[in-house]
């Protein structure tokens, strides 16, 4: 099994900033991607953004110049930098992990979402 806690979000203001951050735990052998998704009320869940165990990262468009994706892989953990937010930031964000457990089967595990809520 492995475990995915996201934490920091809240309420904030229109241009204001927010760190996410997730950690993974449990039975992990190594840790492929990990990435940010976001579910807005009525809509389906998007991918915010996505980075690689080497490094690579992908962003939507929406995202762009605005959030930053980094991690540490020697704690399995991925942040999610969102500066300038604006009220359509406003949703669930879910972080998602992709790797193999120690039984050498892959794995992709979401958390439970942390709530992020931009005020105009």
């Amino acid at each position: 099994q492995v475990q995915v806690v996201e934490s920091g979000g809240g309420l904030v203001q229109a241009g204001g900033s927010l760190r996410l951050s997730c950690a993974a735990s449990g039975s992990i052998f190594s840790i492929n991607a990990m990435g940010w998704y976001r579910q807005a009320p009525g809509k389906q869940r998007d991918l915010v953004a996505a980075i690689t165990s080497g490094g690579s990262t992908n962003y939507a468009d929406s995202v762009k110049g605005r959030f930053t994706i980094s991690r540490d892989n020697a704690k399995n953990t991925v942040y999610l930098q969102m500066n300038s937010l604006k009220p359509e930031d406003t949703a669930v964000y879910y972080c998602n992990v992709k790797g193999l457990n120690r039984a050498w089967a892959d794995f992709g595990s979401w958390g439970q979402g942390t709530q992020v809520t931009v005020s105009s």
